[in-house]
């Protein structure tokens, strides 16, 4: 397959593809007479794997780790779910403190009243006081 088949049936961009060899998540793939590179079935899959994997939060480093513990004899299933969980720790604490901004901006958000020059906004003002505490800290 050339390049644009694999990213098409990936559903890809085909930079994404030359993205994912750079960082050595997908092989180098072999050229033909041509000069085009010839791309194997299984790479639409990896990509599809690692597409799969970035939605879940995995980062293209994990993703390596993910996809080098599956050739690996040695590593049960075990290792794989210990990681998934860890990555699940990993998303609660986002999800906490996502909380806490959006909690804190609807705080802000709730002193405007909407009207009036930007130089008496309240939001502004808090947040020029934040950073006037944050630089005495």
């Amino acid at each position: 397959m050339t390049i644009g088949q694999v990213a098409k049936r990936a559903e890809v961009n085909i930079e994404t593809i030359r993205y994912y060899e750079r960082q050595g998540l997908i092989p180098s793939p072999p050229r033909r007479e041509s000069g085009y590179r010839q791309y194997s079935g299984g790479t639409v899959e990896r990509v599809r794997f690692i597409k799969r994997a970035q939605e879940l939060g995995f980062s293209l480093k994990e993703i390596a780790e993910l996809l080098s513990l599956r050739v690996a004899p040695d590593i049960s299933c075990s290792e794989v779910k210990r990681r998934a969980e860890a990555k699940i720790t990993d998303i609660e604490e986002k999800i906490r403190t996502l909380q806490k901004m959006k909690e804190a901006l609807a705080r802000l958000a709730s002193t405007c009243s909407g009207r009036g020059p930007t130089s008496e906004c309240p939001i502004l003002e808090a947040l020029e006081n934040e950073e006037e505490k944050d630089a005495k800290e």
